[in-house]
C-alpha cells in the first residue's frame, strides 16, 4: 500500500524486508518533493510517521488527476523493482521531471532523479569518511539515520529554493539496462520510451541530497534545478566537490557523469 507508514525493521535480514523499506522511503520523498514544491493541493496528501518524524504521504485523490496518476505511476516503478531481473540490472534510475509547455516535455525546468542499486556483496558506503566501516555491515540503526537524514535534507533543500511557476507538469521515466530486462516487459502505467535527450531551461545545477544503504540496496536522491531558483539558499548548506562532506549540506556536482551511461 503506497500510503503505509515507514516502519523500520529491528534487522534487515532478507532482500524483500529490504526491497520493502526502500519503496517506502521512496515514497516518503517523491510525495515530500511535491508537496514543499507546490504541486499538489494539500488534499493530496495523508500525514504518516517514519519513525517519530511526520511526514506527507501522497494520495489518489478524486479531485486531483494529478496525484492519482503520479501515485499509479510509482506503483508501476514498485512492479519493476520487484521484478527478479532487476537484480541483474546494476542501476535502476527514476527520473521524475518538471516542465513548463505541455508540447515540450523535452526541456525541462527542474528534475528528481532516484537512483537504486543493488549491491550483491554489501552495500558500497560513500558517506563522508568518518562513517566508513571496513566490515560494511550495515546495521537497520545506520538505515534508520539515513532514511531521516535524507528527509531532512530533502525538507532543508526544497524550502530554501525559490518556487517553480505556477503551470507545471509531471513526467516519470524509468531507466535500467536493457540487456537484462525481457523485451515485452513494461512496468504497467509505462510504454517503451525514446531515450531522447533533456535540455535544460535556464542553467542546470546539479545536487546530491543523499543516500540510504540497507544491507541489500543503495537509494540516492538528486535534485536538478535552474541555477537561479538557488539565490536565496543558504550557502552553509552547499558543499562543492568531492571533499568530505558534512552530513547536514548537499553536494553540489557541476554534471553528472552517471547520466551518462548507456541505459
Amino acid at each position: 500500500n503506497f500510503q503505509s507508514a515507514v516502519v523500520f525493521p529491528n534487522k534487515i535480514s532478507t532482500e524483500q524486508q529490504s526491497l520493502m523499506l526502500v519503496k517506502r522511503l521512496l515514497a516518503v520523498a517523491v510525495s515530500c518533493i511535491t508537496y514543499l514544491r507546490g504541486i499538489f493541493p494539500e488534499s493530496a496528501y495523508g500525514t504518516r510517521y517514519m519513525d517519530d518524524v511526520s511526514v506527507k504521504i501522497l494520495r489518489e485523490d478524486k479531485n486531483c488527476p494529478g496525484s492519482t496518476q503520479l501515485v499509479k505511476w510509482m506503483l508501476g516503478c514498485y512492479d519493476a523493482l520487484q521484478k527478479k531481473y532487476f537484480l541483474l540490472s546494476p542501476l535502476f534510475t527514476l527520473k521524475i521531471q518538471v516542465y513548463t509547455h505541455p508540447e515540450d516535455p523535452q526541456t525541462v525546468t527542474e528534475c528528481y532523479h532516484f537512483k537504486f542499486k543493488y549491491t550483491h556483496n554489501g552495500p558500497l558506503l560513500d558517506f563522508s569518511s568518518k562513517n566508513k566501516r571496513n566490515d560494511s555491515t550495515i546495521t537497520c540503526a545506520d538505515t534508520k539515520k539515513a532514511s531521516v537524514l535524507l528527509i531532512r535534507k530533502i525538507y532543508v533543500l526544497m524550502q530554501n529554493l525559490s518556487p517553480l511557476p505556477n503551470d507545471v507538469f509531471l513526467t516519470m521515466k524509468l531507466f535500467y539496462y536493457d540487456e537484462v530486462t525481457p523485451s515485452d516487459y513494461q512496468p504497467p502505467g509505462f510504454k517503451e520510451g525514446e531515450c531522447e535527450g533533456m535540455i535544460f531551461e535556464g542553467e542546470p545545477m546539479y545536487l546530491n541530497v543523499g543516500e540510504v544503504p540497507t544491507p541489500f540496496h543503495m537509494l540516492k536522491v538528486k535534485v536538478t534545478t535552474e541555477k537561479q531558483r538557488m539565490e536565496n539558499v543558504d550557502k552553509s548548506i552547499l558543499k562543492h566537490g568531492e571533499t568530505n562532506v558534512p552530513l547536514q549540506v548537499l553536494r553540489v556536482d557541476r554534471d553528472d557523469p552517471e547520466e551518462n551511461q548507456d541505459m
